[in-house]
């Protein structure tokens, strides 16, 4: 069955990237990995920091983002519990693999002057929270075995938020996908459907393009040659 295996990178937005690989690095131990002009994007600037050869963190900075406001339950959540627009971030919570782990963590936040909360124990996993540059509210986590559904699945909870029986079975069951090698065409635009918020002309012919053009007409190459 085909199906992404892990989070590659999750990008997050900095008025000031500096200040957030000097965090990242400093309190979580992150690895500065990459820094270049961001691809496509006039005036943007891309960071990458290794957490292991498979995930990174990111962070994007964009020239007009500075003068954007923070405002707590809008574009934030401020704490682990609080509300923030749709689509956002609510919190983003990191992994180690033993709770002894998360309190070597916790102790290596703390040496850098931040405050931590917990660990707590929610069950399916410990957890502690701290807060991040541009009030992101961040939290490790660790599982020492896989979530249950038979246990985590609530019947109560399920009916409230309006799932029936039926997209309940194809929800912990996902139909099988082995892939056709690239062969699938792109669907026809349907409004109705999630898109990218690019102008709808460009984004239009975006997607009527042949892939292997938008393939070749967006390869990269890092911005320092590295000779062995």
């Amino acid at each position: 069955m085909i199906k992404a295996n892990g989070i590659h990178h999750i990008a997050i937005m900095a008025a000031d990237i500096r200040e957030h690989i000097a965090f990242f690095s400093d309190v979580m131990g992150f690895q500065l990995s990459a820094l270049f002009d961001m691809h496509g994007v006039p005036g943007g600037v891309h960071a990458f920091l290794h957490m292991d050869d498979h995930s990174y963190f990111s962070v994007v900075q964009l020239p007009a983002v500075k003068d954007i406001p923070i405002q707590l339950g809008v574009t934030h959540a401020g704490t682990g519990a609080g509300p923030s627009a749709p689509g956002t971030m609510q919190h983003l919570a990191f992994r180690v693999d033993t709770l002894d782990d998360l309190l070597a963590i916790r102790d290596r936040i703390r040496t850098k002057g931040i405050n931590v909360i917990g660990p707590m124990d929610h069950a399916m996993c410990h957890s502690i929270y701290f807060a991040g540059p541009d009030n992101m509210t961040l939290e490790v986590a660790c599982s020492t075995v896989p979530i249950d559904p038979r246990a985590w699945i609530d019947p109560a909870v399920v009916e409230k938020v309006g799932i029936t029986p039926a997209e309940l079975k194809t929800f912990t069951h996902p139909d099988t996908y082995a892939g056709e090698g690239g062969a699938v065409k792109q669907p026809p635009y349907d409004p109705g459907k999630p898109h990218q918020a690019y102008p709808e002309a460009m984004y239009k012919a975006m997607i009527a393009a042949p892939d292997d053009l938008i393939l070749k007409s967006t390869k990269f190459e890092p911005p320092v040659k590295v000779t062995a």
